[in-house]
């Protein structure tokens, strides 16, 4: 075993020479030196790769060349380069980087997230776009967020005076808005204490983080392609496999009894003829990104506004004048709150959801701002970087909610310096419904409560150092003690 190990390196060594040493008249963005088989080395292996990747932008430019092991990873930091890879060049840069610790089988083959812009994937989207994301529907469900978060003040209101961890509940409120209109049932249980560890969401965030995992796999493809060295695929498959089992019984009993009273996405689905196995991939893919990213949007503009007491003093004006001091949040009120939006918008632009989108991949060669992208690339858009940058925004790195008041900036994908759901044909598709559920519930928070720090914290003191993964969440979970505004 020991001379196959040192004869297998040796070939690797040999091959990636030849591949270092080739010469090549195509002109590729600059980067930082690769190394023979290892590839770039970054500066920090504890790095935030969001953070390193914008500093070396602004020495080697808006788009930077990686080689880790064999693959090419190329990165857009800037507006510029993301209109060129979102807009220009969307077709050719449309595929989609699976990374083997998610190719499930079972799941991988019916994937809208990881999938290639295939027919299938043009119809679930048309059908989520139709039956969830559309304004006709987010109208029409509007009392169901409502009620969840009624849900949600409640328990809080039972939580008075005590200290709670912030995203663990607001994630509960999401997802059970989220079953709600799935299959029309609750997902969490408020008072289920281990739920944090066992359910749902929990696996929802091990599947981010496993994606997140570099992988062996996916930096010699040629291999180790077929192969699980690291465990990740299998860690993976145990979530998806216990998340379908989640949901399994509805499923079962909804096709039994063929029940057509059911106005959700599953009786959709059922009605169109799809299979359990395209069922679960859907499910699991509205439930997990969606969830996820809300929640930790909704806790990052929490920690902004207790940061900035002074912003926290405009939005509580803003809803006493148009709620009314003794009155709840209607989705209804949202288009009549300014502040809050512009604080949901600066929150997307310090902290996006995803920091660099869910990576692409070049289907052929392209020209990129002069440079070539060689086919099969991976391709990052670095929208920590973009919504940073100091080029295009004032005092970019405070929270500054009045820069979006009276702004035609939106994140409808038209303004490439302000991206945070992407652009293109990849962009997210809950978008819409994502921001209503955002500001339904910080509005409703804000409004109801007062919000203090643990053990007398100095809001100075409060933690916003962030933890890399393919969601941005903090490092340190938020703590909070809720207190009825009087």
């Amino acid at each position: 075993m020991a001379l196959l190990a040192l004869f297998i390196l040796f070939l690797l060594s040999i091959l990636s020479l030849v591949l270092f040493l080739k010469p090549s008249s195509k002109k590729l963005p600059p980067g930082p030196f690769s190394w023979p088989i290892i590839g770039t080395q970054l500066p920090s292996p504890t790095m935030k790769p969001n953070l390193e990747l914008f500093k070396l932008a602004q020495r080697y430019g808006p788009l930077m060349l990686f080689r880790f092991g064999f693959e090419n990873v190329v990165v857009a930091s800037n507006h510029v380069a993301a209109m060129e890879v979102l807009k220009n060049q969307d077709r050719v840069l449309s595929g989609r980087f699976k990374a083997n610790s998610v190719r499930v089988k079972g799941y991988i083959e019916y994937s809208m997230v990881w999938a290639d812009c295939t027919d299938y994937w043009k119809m679930v989207r048309k059908i989520l776009r139709t039956e969830l994301f559309s304004t006709k529907m987010l109208d029409v469900h509007a009392h169901v967020r409502e009620e969840k978060v009624s849900e949600l003040m409640k328990f809080l209101r039972r939580k008075e005076g005590e200290e709670v961890n912030f995203v663990d509940v607001i994630f509960g409120c999401i997802l059970n808005m989220l079953g709600a209109l799935i299959y029309s049932k609750d997902v969490y249980d408020f008072e289920d204490k281990t739920d944090i560890n066992l359910g749902m969401k929990g696996m929802i965030r091990q599947l981010m983080i496993l994606a997140a995992t570099p992988n062996i796999a996916d930096l010699y493809p040629i291999f180790f392609d077929g192969s699980d060295f690291q465990g990740l695929r299998k860690e993976s498959a145990a979530c998806v496999k216990r998340m379908s089992e989640s949901w399994a019984a509805i499923i079962n009993e909804r096709r039994k009894n063929n029940d057509h009273t059911k106005n959700d996405l599953l009786q959709v689905l059922l009605d169109s003829g799809f299979s359990d196995p395209q069922i679960d991939a859907i499910f699991l893919e509205t439930f997990g990104p969606g969830s996820d990213t809300s929640a930790s949007t909704i806790e990052w503009a929490l920690a902004e506004l207790l940061r900035n007491p002074e912003k926290l003093v405009k939005l509580h004006e803003e809803l006493d004048r148009v709620i009314g001091r003794n009155n709840t949040v209607k989705d209804s009120d949202l288009p009549n709150l300014p502040y809050l939006h512009a604080c949901v918008k600066e929150t997307l632009r310090l902290h996006p959801p995803v920091p660099f989108l869910i990576p692409h991949i070049a289907l052929e060669s392209c020209e990129v701002m002069n440079y070539t992208i060689p086919k099969g690339s991976e391709v990052l858009v670095n929208l920590y970087a973009i919504g940073r940058d100091p080029t295009t925004w004032d005092n970019p790195n405070s929270f500054l909610p009045e820069r979006f008041l009276n702004s035609e900036v939106d994140y409808q994908g038209n303004h490439f310096q302000y991206i945070p759901f992407g652009a293109g044909r990849r962009m997210c598709p809950g978008m819409s419904l994502g921001t209503r559920v955002v500001r339904l519930i910080l509005a409703a928070l804000v409004h109801t409560f007062d919000w203090s720090l643990p053990g007398g914290m100095h809001q100075d003191e409060l933690d916003m150092a962030d933890r890399f993964g393919v969601g941005f969440q903090k490092e340190t979970p938020l703590v909070v003690i809720p207190t009825l505004r009087k």
